[in-house]
């Protein structure tokens, strides 16, 4: 299935319309799992009916969330509008997926205390932005010299999740880091421009031809760079890229283990602290919405159940007996 024609017709036509690398990875998957759910036949021999089956039994068989239910019924829809040509029905019949959404973890400030004490140095700085301004891992690792504001303490975050533009805090603690961090990237700058196969950072299309030197300008670089330059598919050029998100995952897993915390711990552990700290602190959850980039309020509501039931909204009845 890895090396089906039909599959990498179906990642270059996603790449030629510019759809974001992770949108064509979790696309792909879906679409493979749908084609060996219904015994590796051709997509264009099937149609509603397959797709309602395929969307129940990971309901009834798999217990998915309705999040990963939606995201496969988005790529199947993208399959056959885009791909056989032949659109899905608007009034799909199939088992909705009602299991109940997980309360995030939550660590106590003296826990993300540890964690940074003990995380990799070099994946320090973006792991405090994580806690210390609640972005989402790809916006911590995606960011650019020029979206630090040093005058006004802040961070501009564009096109985060759902395409949205925002501006977050950065803790004043992270200030000089950021600056010297800043100077990393003009070293590596440096070195890069000699190479004579440097086509610069990795730019999207439109900015590309709108801004022709931006690419190796400093302020469009990466602010956390990979340590090594890489071929950009887009283009073909030698280009400089941003750090691995999985390198970071990793470094933030082995830091809580270091730190012997025995809570579940991922990347986004930070930014769910971070929203609950800030509501702790008496922060109104308006601001709190705002700084998480959430389009929905009821998305950011779920930090106040943490906040109960870590017992600091309702006093439990025994503590009147004891």
């Amino acid at each position: 299935m890895d090396r089906s024609p039909f599959l990498k017709s179906i990642k270059d036509y996603m790449f030629q319309r510019r759809y974001a690398k992770r949108t064509i990875d979790s696309y792909l998957v879906w679409i493979r799992r749908f084609i060996v759910y219904s015994n590796k036949r051709h997509p264009a021999e099937m149609g509603d009916r397959e797709v309602e089956l395929f969307l129940s039994y990971l309901v009834l068989e798999r217990n998915v969330a309705a999040q990963t239910q939606a995201l496969a019924l988005n790529a199947l829809s993208f399959l056959y509008r885009d791909i056989v040509k032949r659109p899905l029905s608007q009034t799909l019949r199939f088992v909705h997926s009602h299991a109940p959404r997980k309360l995030p973890v939550v660590l106590t400030p003296d826990e993300v205390r540890r964690l940074l004490e003990r995380i990799s140095p070099v994946y320090f700085l973006p792991a405090a932005l994580l806690y210390g301004s609640g972005l989402r891992l790809m916006e911590s690792v995606r960011l650019r010299v020029h979206d630090i504001d040093f005058e006004y303490c802040c961070i501009r975050v564009w096109n985060g999740k759902g395409g949205k533009h925002r501006t977050v805090t950065v803790a004043p603690e992270l200030l000089a880091p950021l600056r010297v961090q800043t100077s990393v990237v003009e070293r590596y700058l440096a070195l890069d421009i000699n190479n004579l196969k440097y086509g610069g950072v990795w730019l999207p299309s439109a900015l590309r031809r709108k801004y022709t030197s931006a690419s190796k300008e400093l302020e469009w670089h990466y602010l956390f760079p990979s340590s090594r330059l890489s071929i950009d598919p887009e283009t073909g050029h030698l280009a400089s890229h941003h750090i691995c998100e999985t390198g970071l995952q990793k470094a933030v897993r082995k830091a809580a283990g270091v730190a012997a915390i025995s809570k579940t711990v991922s990347a986004h552990t930070l930014r769910h602290s971070f929203a609950t700290h800030l509501l702790q602190s008496g922060t109104d959850i308006r601001t709190v919405q705002e700084q998480l980039g959430h389009a929905d309020l009821r998305t950011t509501q779920i930090y106040t159940h943490v906040l109960q039931m870590g017992g600091n909204a309702v006093k439990s009845p025994l503590s009147g007996l004891i």
